[in-house]
This record gives structure tokens, sequence and C-alpha cells, in this order.
């Protein structure tokens, strides 16, 4: 029961926030505490970089662009190995994950979260509740994942803990309670009380690494009984028994309090919140102790689950280290000496040297290096168990891939990582053939890595075409195949991505038929083309949906699937510009066939011609991608911001000021207006104004707008040809 005992020590974490919030610095803090790193490196400003920013681009421009991952052991205050009130040393061991807070490389969020038991959202004290920390929360929800937060820079001018904790609560619907009381603000912030046990913590020392703890100020006593008290009402509802006792008077003990808040977080329902400044080193082993004490282990985290592909059945899965192995790979990265898979074991033992099996390619795979990563670096390993998260070298899969270790179990799969669709792209070329095939190269590693990069090849005209989730993130890659495989590529103007679809419902009813002599074609399909139900709309990936209403056999049931496909054929080039057709719905209802003359091309013909003519009946609109925008400006430029949105056909949600005295703009813009609109918003900001920007939806473009996309897409497509 070794293995047991090691997961119960365990804890796999993500470090997720709106950019610029702290995430990479308050992970430089973790790895320092836990004697994984003996100096400090800084985000910006020279020197070697923080140790989670390993590529050159991260340290240049000073954001987080890929996630990464590291091992640390906590073993509590100076190491003293104290125990909790469940009885588990306090050697607990961290998985973390670093993610990037840029919402164009939104997916390594999604799929750090898709494999982590709990998580720490960070937010900045001063900003509050920013447009990327609503994003990342929803992810956390996506995947149920127990999360703390921390309100970083409690040192910064406007910095109030009470702000954060109430915009937990009004803008993420957290049950957000402060588990700490801040001593100072601003400049003067120089640690917080523990409300638990009413002490206060201080951080000694030139990097904060000794905490001092010592009984509370006496000017604070008051307001710590006060906020001691909101804090115990709060978390005493997640026993019954506590609360039971509570009610009669009596004072919870610290250990009660402890497993009420475990209960509270573990459930989901409770947000318990600390604060810090982790660049001033305050705050952070405070932290380390609430993660190692309320974060679930692999052993009490909500139980993955697995869909049988036999049965469709959804089933369970035990993290038992002795059973079969079931593992998901979730992160690919290529590098020079082979694939690097990052992995996390749900179930089983992975040695090196095992045999295991893909089961969506049915391959079989023998895992010959396993590694611990710290960032860039690596530690060979013999065997990882169910709780672990790896990586594997030199294997051949895809990410999202399941691995089990019994060709019995090929039926199950784990569930998948919700994959965000591209709203821009880019042409891009290079002069001559050597030049091309390291672009080719460099493009097939980025594919295969980034599941919402996408490579097109216009067929007319032979461009490339690279499609992404925005301006920096297309970039970034258009940088990383130049520095990184020599290619001197070449781009092209940034465009949009629309989309058509319909507004009214449409019937059709198509014969294909051809006779030359021999067996002909013939195919006859009947129904009804609507646009998909609002709930349907809803679904993220939802864009065309099938129903089969035939009966009594007027088309054999071996056709349907040729006139689904031929239904879908049409999807990639709608009537009006050649865009994708999305929400789209097809009824079909009756047609024909011939004993001789009717096969699978027939009909996937016939279904093709048929939805042709059901679009362009049922009044087809081009749609136009809308960005969720979100402007932080000093208060000088607030006109001058707001007036330029306007003219960019943005319509205004709001502004607030924050507590640092800037003013947050929330809008919403196309995205065909906001191509450049870092270096307009720098001009009229001198500087100082910054912006997100996030996709939101599809809204039909004006019809003003519409006659220039068709216009511009249809002379494109002339010159193609």
């Amino acid at each position: 029961m070794v293995n047991n005992k090691l997961m119960a020590k365990t804890r796999n974490i993500g470090i997720s926030a709106h950019i610029d919030s702290g995430k990479t610095t308050l992970t430089e803090r973790i790895l320092f505490y836990c004697d994984m790193i003996h100096k400090i490196e800084d985000v910006r400003g020279g020197g070697a970089g923080a140790t989670m920013d390993h590529m050159e681009l991260e340290k240049e421009k000073g954001i987080t662009i890929t996630s990464a991952a590291t091992t640390v052991h906590w073993k509590g205050i100076e190491g003293k190995g104290t125990t909790f009130a469940d009885g588990i040393d306090k050697d607990t061991r961290v998985n973390i994950i670093d993610t990037p807070g840029h919402v164009d490389f939104t997916v390594e969020v999604e799929r750090s979260l898709r494999v982590l038991d709990g998580a720490i959202l960070v937010l900045c004290s001063v900003s509050g509740v920013q447009s990327q920390s609503i994003t990342v929360d929803r992810q956390m929800k996506r995947y149920n994942v127990p999360r703390m937060a921390f309100l970083n820079k409690m040192d910064r001018m406007g910095a109030n803990a009470f702000n954060g904790r109430d915009a937990l609560k009004e803008k993420l619907n957290h049950n957000a309670v402060l588990m700490q009381c801040p001593i100072g603000a601003e400049d003067e912030f120089v640690g917080a009380v523990d409300l638990i046990t009413r002490k206060a913590w201080y951080y000694d020392g030139d990097n904060g690494e000794k905490v001092r703890i010592e009984d509370c100020p006496a000017d604070l006593v008051d307001k710590v009984e006060e906020l001691r008290s909101e804090m115990v009402d709060a978390v005493a509802e997640f026993d019954d028994d506590v609360m039971e006792a509570y009610l009669e008077g009596n004072e919870p003990t610290e250990e009660q309090l402890h497993l009420c808040i475990k209960k509270g977080v573990q459930s989901l329902q409770l947000t318990p919140v600390y604060m810090g400044s982790a660049f001033k080193n305050k705050g952070v082993q405070a932290l380390l102790e609430a993660v190692a004490r309320y974060l679930p282990s692999p052993l009490t985290c909500a139980l993955p689950t697995a869909v049988d592909s036999e049965t469709e059945e959804t089933v369970t899965i035990t993290p038992d280290p002795e059973q079969d192995l079931l593992a998901m790979a979730f992160k690919i990265t290529d590098e020079q000496f082979g694939q690097l898979t990052y992995t996390r074991i749900y179930r089983g033992t992975l040695n090196k040297g095992d045999t295991v099996y893909n089961t969506r390619t049915g391959k079989k795979v023998r895992i010959g290096r396993m590694v611990r990563m710290n960032s860039n670096d690596r530690e060979n390993i013999d065997s990882a168990h169910a709780g672990d998260i790896i990586a594997i070298v030199g294997i051949d899969c895809a990410s999202g891939d399941t691995f089990v270790g019994n060709d019995d179990n090929m039926n199950l799969s784990l569930e998948g990582i919700h994959v965000p669709i591209p709203v821009i792209e880019l042409s891009i070329s290079c002069k001559d053939k050597n030049e091309q095939a390291k672009m080719s190269k460099g493009l097939a590693k980025f594919l295969k890595e980034d599941p919402t990069f996408h490579v097109y090849t216009d067929e007319e005209s032979g461009e490339t075409r690279i499609a992404g989730m925005g301006e920096l993130h297309l970039e970034i890659y258009v940088e990383r195949l130049k520095r990184e495989f020599g290619a001197n590529v070449e781009v092209g103007a940034p465009q949009v991505n629309y989309r058509e679809t319909i507004r009214t419902e449409a019937a059709f009813d198509y014969t294909h038929k051809k006779q030359t002599g021999g067996s002909g074609q013939f195919g006859q399909v009947v129904g009804l083309l609507k646009p998909l139900a609002e709930e349907d709309k809803d679904k993220e990936d939802q864009v065309f949906k099938f129903n089969n209403e035939i009966k009594g056999g007027s088309i054999p049931n071996e056709f349907i699937g040729a006139c689904e496909k031929g239904f879908q054929d049409v999807m990639d080039k709608g009537p009006l510009a050649a865009f994708p057709v999305i929400n789209c719905e097809i009824f079909l209802r009756d047609g024909k066939s011939h004993d001789v003359d009717s096969s699978d091309m027939a009909f996937r013909i016939a279904s093709r011609q048929a939805m042709r003519q059901a679009i362009n009946k049922a009044q087809p609109v081009l749609l136009e991608p809308v960005m969720k925008v979100e402007v932080t400006t000093p208060d000088e430029f607030q006109g001058s911001v707001i007036g330029d949105l306007s003219s960019r056909r943005g319509m205004i949600q709001g502004s607030e000021t924050d507590p640092g005295g800037e003013v947050i703009i929330n809008a919403e813009v196309p995205l065909s207006e906001m191509f450049g609109y870092s270096n307009d918003l720098r001009s009229m900001s001198q500087g100082k104004a910054s912006y997100t920007m996030e996709f939101s939806r599809y809204l039909d473009c004006p019809s003003n707008i519409q006659e220039e996309v068709m216009k511009a897409r249809k002379e494109k497509l002339a010159n193609e040809d």
C-alpha cells in the first residue's frame, strides 16, 4: 500500500489567471521555497528569465506561451513535517502546471485543467476579476476542478483584498471566503493574520524564506474577530455536527475548521481566499500550506470517467495502482530527439519497457524512456502510477489519446479536451523550395502540438494558409518558423474566418439520374432544411445535425450514411462567399432508390445538390466573428478609447473604475475591425492602455459589410481561377 500513501500525499494542481496577474512569478517562488531552485529569476528584466518560461520568445515578451509542468515537495513551514488533521504527513508532492494567461493560448489551459485535480485562481488584488479570469473560471467549471483563490500584488497601490473577495462573489458566483486578514496595505503590506489560528504570518530574509509567526497585532484584533466570525459561519455548514454545535454556542476546534474547509473546497462549493505579493515574496508559504491541506489528492478527487465504445456507457475509473493501466496523453511537443508526450496516469502502474495499447489507433506502443518534468529539465524515472503526471519520450500519438495496458480494454476512451474553433487566418509563403521544406517541417510540428492551430492548402491557388485563435497566436508561430526552422516566411494580410448560415426553413426534393449505358446512377432525397434549434447552438462544437426520418425503407439503410455525407459536403463552402456553413439541421423524410442503379455515390450526389438548392431558398446570411474586448486605460483617455471602439462598430457593454484609478471598458467588436488595434491604442493613450480580446460569438454581418466581403471573395476566387 506504499503507492496509496504516496497518492494521498500527491496534489495535481494548475495555476491559472488573467494575463499579467503573476502566475509565473508565483510558481517561481513555489519552486524556491520547495528547494527546486536556489535563485529567484524574474519574468521580465534581463537575467535567465523565470524557470517555467523556458522559451526564448517567452523571456523576450514576458508572457507564458506554452504550459510547463514541474514537481515540488512541500515539507511545511521550515520543514517541520507537522501533520494534518487527517494524519497525513506534510511532505506533500505537488505536480504543478503553469498555464498561459493570454486567451490566444487558451487550449493550453483547457488541456491542463482536463487532467488536474485542483487549481489556484490567481487574481490581481487591484484589478480583481478580469475578462480572462472569467474564461479560466468557466474552464475550471467545465472540468469540475476544485479551486482556491490567491489575491496577488497586495503591495500595489489600490490593492484591496475585500474588493477581490467581493468580485469573486459578484462576477464569478463563488462562495468566496477570506482565510486571512491583511496586515498593512499597498506599500505597507507586510503579511497576513491566519483567521483559523488568529496568528500573524510575516516573511523575513532576503527572499521571504523565513516565516515568522506571532500574535495578532493589537490594532487588528477586532477586525480579525469580525472576519473570523464570517469565515466560521460560512465553513461550518459543510459539516452538520460542527454546525449544530456552533449554533449551540460551541466554538469549532481548529481541526474541525480545517476539515470543514476541505469538504467545502472538494465539493466545489467553497473558494477559500488567500493573499500576498509573489514578487515581494510574501504569502506564498501560507498558500502552499492550504494547497497541501485542502485540495484533493488523486484518491479524494472526483473520480474520472471513460466512455465504453461498445456500449456507449460512461465508466467510472478508480485510481488503483494495482489495476490495469489507463492513461491519457494531454499535451505533445515535437523535439529534436523525438516526441515528448505529457501523460496523466489515472489507473494502474506504468514501467519503463512496458508495452501499452493506444485505443484510438489500436496499435501497440513500447515505453522506452519516462521522465518527470521540471519546466524544460527532465529527470529519468523507471516507474509511475495512478495519480502521476509524467512525460514519455519517443512514442507516436496524438493529443487526447488513451493508453491501456491490456488489449481487453481497447473499448475504453477517456473523455477528450474541448478545442475552440480558429477565428483568424493568414497566408504564408516562401521564396524557394529549400525554405518551403523548412516551413513545411515547422508547420507539421506545430499542427501536431496545438489542436487550435490549423493549416490549409488552397486547392485552386496552392496558397498555404494558417488559422488560429488571434493575431498574437499566429505571430508567435510565424516567429518560431523563422527562429527554430530558419524559414524566412512572407506573411499575407490577416483574414477573418466568416461563416454562413440560414434564417428560414426550406423543403428539398432532388433526383439524381444518370444513364450512360450499363448500370447508371439513381437516387432521390426528400426532406427539410431548418436552422439549428437554439439549445443545440449552445453546444460549442455543434454546427450540423442530421435526422433520419425515413420510414418503410424508401431509402435503404445502407445509403443513409452516404446521404448524411452528401449533406455535410456542402457545409464546407456556402453559396454566398464559399465560407463554411454552420447551424443547420437536416430532416431526411423520403426518397426513392433503384435496385440496380442506386449506389452510395448516387445518393451522396443527390444529397449535395438537394442541400445546395435548400440553402439558397432558406435566406442564407453571412456571419462575422465578434470579439469580447476589455480595455484598461487611465481615466483621461476613456473618451478617446470609447469613441475609437464605437467607430470600429463596437458595442460598448459598460465601464467601471478599478481601485487603482484605471477605467476598464468592456465591448463587443467585430474581429475584422480589430486588426492593428494594439498600435492604435498605444498611440491614443501614450502607451499607457492595454487590452485583451477573445472570441465571443458569431453575429449577422450588416448588409453593406456582407456585400463588401462577398465582392472581395468573388474577386479572390476569380483571380485564383
